[in-house]
């Protein structure tokens, strides 16, 4: 940090220092607020919560003996876990309230550095560099320091991983919005980002001979496509198929993101031919028939690590392990869901009958189609009765709508994964993923999966982001510093049909 930059920082320190008066009001009407919606948090807890933290959260020691101060007993650490433990949910958020309100920063220490910096600007370069020092180290929370050393003890960064998970559920919940609240948890991911660097992580294969626990929680982090029985699990894990998974020294036993594969002759375009179909578990791989690599599921296992990069990491790791098996495998590519995509559709069907623009989305023929199979009059009425289709996954039924709708519904999917943004990034939490990793846009997939929940999702429809290796680096670059997604001729063209369709 330069000069300037902290200069910066401490005017903006000097006037957050004059509004502390404020932030101390609100934080005395979020008190009050919770003791009202929370009446059984009694008076004793209330003082049991502030003896825990005045005795496990010791001060920061001073500048001068940063480095000599001995750490504070093991014990200080097990009682803060082990009472943090026992609190209820409501508690728990009262608990971090006060940890992350009364032992943060000392503002009134940082304002007065700050303003030493200051005044130190036409000093020499050793004084100040000096005071910038003492400033960065004014700004560390007093809490920082508990959560390294719990990290410590055995157990301690699974707790940390979970008392983390808490504080997202608190802020996505909007029980808590506090600004110390949401810096307690920027500063435990900093931790744990540092933590789960990917040079301290382990990529396991995952076998049927690996322990019984950790295929079992394998089979119980499987977020995409659920796992039905231990065969449909043996089956995961066997010929054709490969399982690995993440995992570190401090968390044993504990996959933290899983990536399931298929093994296949080429770019597979429907998930039944992966997870649902029969295929037995006992026959030896012919290495002729494996020129493919199909990423079908990837899950993050730990609530409490989200915003730390492990995914991305996976799947570059498992690369390198696949070409070291197979050198002659050319083709990478995932085969992915597309959440969100019937609910976006929903909200598209109803905004276009709002406006009056109910015949934009589909083609004169393709209405008729709707007209006919539902009865309903043209217009809005028809409108309405492809929304109640979709809705209720009818159309399904129909091999006649399926034929009709595939057209439509594919132009839709594709501008909804290309053209609709948060930011200037691809809405869809999927596609920004692997367009993060520097992958292709290659191919929408129709009736990819037809269970009751890739129906309900997404219309049956899947999509395979393809890893050109050669490119990805490109690709990636070209995606998060201009926003530029990297598409296939068949992605491309469903977004050009739909934007002529639409008028935009």
């Amino acid at each position: 940090m330069t000069a300037f930059h902290l200069s910066t920082a401490a005017r903006s320190l000097l006037k957050t220092y004059r509004h502390r008066a404020v932030i101390k009001t609100v934080q005395g009407l979020r008190a009050w607020e919770f003791r009202n919606m929370y009446p059984c948090t009694s008076i004793a807890e209330h003082n049991s919560m502030e003896e825990i933290l005045k005795k496990t959260v010791v001060p920061l020691p001073t500048y001068e003996m940063r480095e000599k101060s001995p750490p504070p007993p093991e014990s200080n650490s097990l009682e803060f876990m082990h009472f943090y433990k026992s609190l209820e949910k409501e508690q728990r958020l009262e608990f971090l309230e006060k940890l992350s309100h009364d032992f943060g920063v000392d503002h009134r220490w940082a304002s007065d550095l700050a303003a030493k910096m200051l005044d130190t600007q036409g000093r020499d370069v050793a004084t100040i560099l000096q005071v910038e020092d003492r400033l960065r180290y004014s700004l560390t929370p007093r809490y920082r320091q508990l959560l390294t050393h719990i990290s410590k003890v055995q157990g301690g960064v699974k707790f940390l991983v979970d008392l983390r998970a808490d504080l997202i559920e608190f802020a996505s919940s909007k029980i808590s919005d506090s600004p110390h609240m949401r810096d307690l948890n920027s500063t435990l991911k900093s931790l744990l980002s540092e933590w789960f660097s990917v040079g301290l992580l382990q990529l396991e294969r995952i076998t049927w001979r690996s322990p019984c626990e950790i295929l079992q929680k394998i089979s119980q982090y499987e977020a995409v496509h659920p796992v039905r029985n231990w065969t449909d699990l043996k089956r995961r894990v066997g010929p054709y198929r490969r399982c690995y998974a993440f995992t570190h020294a401090s968390m044993p036993g504990e996959p933290l993101v899983v990536l399931h594969v298929a093994l296949t002759e080429d770019i597979a375009n429907n998930i039944q031919g992966i997870v649902r179909e029969f295929a037995t578990v006992d026959v030896d791989e012919d290495v002729n028939k494996i020129n493919a690599a199909i990423f079908y599921s990837i899950s993050s296992t730990q609530a409490g690590l989200q915003g730390v990069e492990l995914g991305n990491y996976l799947i570059k790791r498992v690369v390198r392990e696949l070409q070291s098996e197979f050198p002659h495998m050319a083709q990478f590519s995932s085969l992915s869901p597309i959440p969100g995509f019937s609910l976006w559709l929903q909200g598209t069907l109803g905004q276009h009958k709002k406006e009056g623009r109910a015949t934009e989305l589909l083609s004169e023929q393709e209405w008729r189609e709707v007209e006919d199979v539902t009865g309903a009059a043209p217009g809005a009425p028809a409108l309405e009765a492809l929304r109640r289709l979709i809705g209720t996954s009818e159309w399904i039924r129909s091999d006649r709508l399926v034929h009709a709708l595939e057209p439509a519904l594919m132009r839709l999917c594709a501008w909804y994964l290309y053209g609709e943004k948060r930011r200037g990034y691809a809405l869809n939490p999927v596609a920004n993923f692997h367009l993060q990793n520097g992958a292709t846009m290659w191919r929408l997939n129709w009736q990819a999966d037809t269970s009751p929940r890739g129906i309900a999702n997404s219309c049956g429809i899947m999509v395979n982001y393809r890893y050109f290796l050669q490119e990805t680096s490109t690709n990636s670059t070209a995606y998060m510093q201009n926003k530029v997604i990297k598409a296939s001729e068949q992605v491309v063209g469903l977004v050009s049909q739909f934007q002529k369709n639409s008028k935009l």
